[in-house]
C-alpha cells in the first residue's frame, strides 16, 4: 500500500508533508527508505517528487517575499545607524573642544592674575604645586623640551630637512605603536610616533640598530583627525588617524597608553588652534604709528591733518580673521570631506568667498587662502572619484547629480561635464555588454534599442537639468552623443549585417532603430542623420549582396526556361498566387489566368516578379537619400537580366506557338511589372526615376546583332 503522504492530493496532504519535513527529528535517509518500501510504483514516487518540488518552490517564494518586504527596512535602519554614529562622533568632538576651551580660558585668567599681583601668584603656587610655572621656569622648561626634541630627532634618519629647528617647536609626547591594515586588520609594522606641538612624525624602526628609526610620514595637526576605534577582540587598544585622503590605524600597548595618546592629541590640537587664533588676532590689530618729532614749521600742520584723515581709512582696510567660524574653517572642511558632506563643504567655501569678496588681500588672507585651497583640491579629488567609471554605475544619471552640482559650484563645470559624460558612456557600454544574445535577431535588436535610447534620453534630460546655466557644455554633449551612437551602431551592425541576416530582417531592425531614434526629438535632439551616416555603408553592402543573389537566381531559372504555361493543379494554389500578385501591386493578374488552374505566364517570369517586388519593398524600408542611386542601380540591373533574357528568347525561338507565348510574357513585363515597379518606387522615394521610365518606354533594352544566337547575359 502506498504511503498516505504520497496519496494526499489536497491541501491537508501538503500541510502534513510540510509538518513532517519541518519536524526536528526528521531523518532524510529513513524517510526515503520508508517511502520506497511503501510505494506501489514509479508513478507514486513521481507524484510525491512533484509535491516536494512544489513545496520547495512555495517556500522559496515565501522567503523571497519576506526578504523584499524587509529589505527597505534593513536599508533604512542601516542609514539611521550611520547617521546616529556620525552625530555621536560630532557631539563627542564638540564636547571635547568645549572642555579644552574652558581649561585654556581658566589658565589664561590665572596667568593674567599672577602678572597683575605677583604676591597672590606666589601664595597660589605654594598652596597648589600643579599650577602653571612662572615665566622664568616656563622658559627653562621650554628650552629643556627643545633639547629633548633635538636629541630624539637625531635618532630619526631623513627628517632633519623636513623639520627645521624653530624656537616654537617642541616635543609633547612620543611612544611605540603597531600599525594595522585598515581593510584587513593585518599587522603591517612597528612604528615610533613623535608628537610635536604643531605636527605628528611617524618613524619605522631600523633593523639591527636599537633605538634608531627611519622617517616614514609627517602630518600637520591642522589636517589631522583622531577617531577612537571600539575594541573588538582580539583587536583592541586601537585608534585611527584621518589624514585626507588616507587613514591609518595604530594599536597602543595597553588601554592606559591608548587613552593618553587620545587625550594628548586632542589637547595639542586645541592648543595649536588657540595659539594660531591669538597670532591672527595680534596681526589683525592696527600697529600704532611712530610719533614724529616736533617741528617748528607752521606749514606742516595741514600735512598732519591730512595724514590723520587718511589713517582711519587705512584702519578700515584691515580684514578681521579672528571670527570663530573662520578659525575653524579648515578643520570644518576636513570633517565635511571625511563625512562626505559635500554640500556643507561648498557652503562653507561660498560663505568665505562672500566674506572676503571686497576685502584687500593681506598676508593673513593669503595664508588662509592657501589652507583653504588645499582643502578645495582635496574636495575636488573626492568629487572626481565619485564620478569616475570605476565607481558603481547603478542608479542611473541621477546618481551623479550630487557630485556634478558641487563641482559646478566650485567653478569646475568643464571638468564636471567631462566626467559626467565619461561616467554615462561607461554605463551605456556596460548595459549593452550585459545584454544576452539569444533568440531571434529582431528580439535582441528590440532590447538593444530600448536599453541604448532609454539611457541616452535619461542622460540628455539629466544633462539639461545639471548644466542648465552652462550653454558651452552642450557642444560636448552632442559630441558624446555621436560617439555613443557609433558604439550602438557597432553592436547593431555586428548582430544584423555581419551575421548575414536576410534583407527583410535587416529592414525590420533598421526600422526599429529609426523609431527609437525619433524619441529623442522630445528633448530637441535629432540624431537620425547620424544613424543614417553610420549605417549607410552596411546597408549598401546588404542591398548589393541581395541584388547579386536575385540576379544569380534569375540567371539559374533562365538557363532552365522551357517557356511553358504554369499549372497550379488546385484552385487553392491559384487563389494564393492571385493574392501574392495583388500584394505585389499587380491588379490585372486575372487576365493572365486561363481555364481550370492554368496561368498564361512562365514560372520564371512569375518568380522574377515576386522576388523583384519583395526586394523593392524591403529596400524602401531601408531607404534614405544617400541610398537613392544604389537602390536605383540595383533595380535596373535586376530588371535588365529578365528583359534581356526575354529579348534573346524572342530572337532565337523558331516555334510560332512558343514565340507567341514569349511575347505574352514580354508584354506582362513591359506593360504590367515595370509600371508597378516605377509607381511603387516613386511612392516610396517621393520622386520619379528617369532610368525606370527609359526601361519601360524602350521596346528593346539592349540591341544585339540580329544574326547572333548567343545570349549576352
Amino acid at each position: 500500500m502506498a504511503l498516505s503522504l504520497s496519496l494526499s492530493l489536497g491541501e491537508g496532504g501538503g500541510s502534513r508533508l510540510r509538518r513532517q519535513l519541518e519536524s526536528g527529528g526528521f531523518a532524510a535517509g529513513e524517510y526515503v527508505k520508508q517511502l520506497s518500501q511503501q510505494s506501489d510504483g514509479d508513478r507514486d514516487l513521481q507524484e510525491h517528487r512533484q509535491r516536494i518540488q512544489a513545496l520547495s518552490e512555495e517556500t522559496a517564494q515565501s522567503l523571497k517575499r519576506n526578504v523584499y518586504q524587509n529589505y527597505r527596512q534593513f536599508i533604512e535602519t542601516a542609514r539611521e545607524i550611520s547617521y546616529l554614529e556620525s552625530e555621536m562622533y560630532q557631539l563627542s568632538h564638540i564636547l571635547t573642544e568645549q572642555k579644552g576651551i574652558m581649561e585654556a580660558v581658566t589658565q589664561a585668567l590665572l596667568l593674567q592674575a599672577d602678572r597683575d599681583d605677583p604676591a597672590l601668584g606666589a601664595r597660589r603656587a605654594a598652596a597648589d604645586p600643579f599650577l602653571p610655572l612662572s615665566a622664568k621656569e616656563a622658559a627653562a622648561s621650554e628650552e629643556g623640551r627643545q633639547r629633548t626634541l633635538t636629541t630624539l630627532l637625531e635618532k630619526v634618519e631623513g627628517c632633519r630637512d623636513l623639520l627645521p629647528e624653530s624656537p616654537g617647536k617642541y616635543l609633547v609626547y612620543n611612544g611605540d605603536l603597531v600599525e594595522y591594515d585598515a581593510d584587513h586588520m593585518a599587522q603591517i609594522q612597528r612604528v615610533h610616533a613623535f608628537l610635536m606641538n604643531d605636527c605628528l612624525l611617524v618613524a619605522t624602526a631600523l633593523p639591527n640598530r636599537r633605538g634608531a628609526y627611519r622617517y616614514d610620514a609627517l602630518y600637520p595637526l591642522d589636517g589631522l583627525a583622531v577617531v577612537n576605534v571600539k575594541d573588538n577582540p582580539p583587536m583592541k587598544d586601537m585608534f585611527k588617524l584621518l589624514m585626507f585622503p588616507e587613514s591609518r590605524i595604530f594599536q597602543a600597548e595597553n588601554a592606559k597608553i591608548k587613552k593618553e595618546w587620545l587625550e594628548v592629541l586632542e589637547e595639542t590640537k586645541r592648543n595649536r588652534a588657540l595659539s594660531e587664533k591669538r597670532r591672527l588676532e595680534q596681526e589683525a590689530l592696527p600697529r600704532p604709528a611712530p610719533t614724529p618729532p616736533e617741528s617748528t614749521n607752521p606749514f606742516e600742520e595741514d600735512d598732519d591733518e591730512e595724514e590723520e584723515e587718511e589713517e582711519p581709512s587705512a584702519e578700515e582696510e584691515v580684514v578681521d580673521l579672528s571670527l570663530e567660524w573662520i578659525q575653524e574653517l579648515p578643520e570644518d572642511l576636513d570633517v565635511c570631506i571625511a563625512q562626505r558632506d559635500f554640500e556643507g563643504a561648498v557652503d562653507l567655501l561660498d560663505k568665505l568667498n562672500e566674506y572676503l569678496g571686497d576685502k584687500p588681500v593681506s598676508q593673513p588672507v593669503k595664508e588662509l587662502r592657501a589652507k583653504v585651497d588645499e582643502r578645495v583640491r582635496q574636495l575636488t579629488d573626492v568629487l572626481v572619484f565619485e564620478l569616475s567609471p570605476d565607481r558603481s554605475l547603478r542608479g542611473g544619471p541621477r546618481a551623479t547629480r550630487r557630485a556634478v552640482s558641487q563641482l559646478i559650484r566650485l567653478g569646475q563645470s568643464t571638468k564636471a561635464c567631462e566626467l559626467f559624460l565619461k561616467n554615462r558612456a561607461a554605463a551605456v557600454q556596460t548595459a549593452i555588454r550585459q545584454l544576452r544574445i539569444e533568440g531571434a535577431t529582431l528580439l535582441y535588436i528590440h532590447k538593444l534599442c530600448h536599453v541604448f535610447f532609454t539611457s541616452l534620453l535619461e542622460t540628455a534630460r539629466e544633462f539639461e537639468t545639471d548644466f542648465a546655466g552652462n550653454n558651452g557644455c552642450y557642444s560636448a554633449f552632442v559630441v558624446w552623443a555621436r560617439s555613443s551612437m557609433r558604439m550602438f551602431v557597432d553592436a547593431f551592425s555586428k548582430q544584423v549585417f555581419d551575421s548575414k541576416e536576410s534583407l527583410s530582417t535587416a529592414a525590420e531592425c533598421v526600422k526599429v532603430a529609426k523609431e527609437h531614434c525619433k524619441q529623442l526629438s522630445e528633448i530637441g535632439l535629432d540624431l537620425t542623420f547620424i544613424i543614417h551616416a553610420l549605417l549607410v555603408k552596411d546597408i549598401k553592402g546588404a542591398l548589393q549582396s541581395y541584388k547579386d543573389i536575385i540576379i544569380e537566381a534569375t540567371k539559374h531559372r533562365n538557363s532552365e526556361e522551357m517557356w511553358r504555361r504554369m499549372n497550379l493543379m488546385t484552385p487553392e494554389a491559384l487563389g494564393k498566387l492571385r493574392e501574392e500578385m495583388r500584394s505585389c501591386g499587380v491588379g490585372n493578374f486575372d487576365q493572365y489566368t486561363g481555364d481550370d488552374c492554368w496561368v498564361n505566364l512562365s514560372y520564371t517570369v512569375v518568380a522574377f516578379t515576386k522576388q523583384t517586388m519583395a526586394f523593392l519593398e524591403e529596400a524602401l524600408k531601408l531607404y534614405f537619400p544617400e541610398l537613392h542611386m544604389v537602390l536605383l542601380e540595383s533595380l535596373v540591373e535586376i530588371i535588365l537580366v529578365a528583359v534581356q533574357h526575354v529579348d534573346y528568347s524572342l530572337r532565337c525561338e523558331q516555334d510560332p506557338e512558343k514565340k507567341a507565348f514569349i511575347r505574352q510574357n514580354a508584354s506582362f513585363l513591359y506593360e504590367t511589372v515595370l509600371p508597378v515597379v516605377e509607381k511603387r518606387f516613386e511612392e516610396g522615394v517621393g520622386k520619379p526615376a528617369k532610368q525606370l521610365q527609359d526601361l519601360r518606354n524602350a521596346s528593346r533594352l539592349m540591341r544585339v546583332n540580329p544574326e547572333s544566337t548567343t545570349s549576352v547575359v
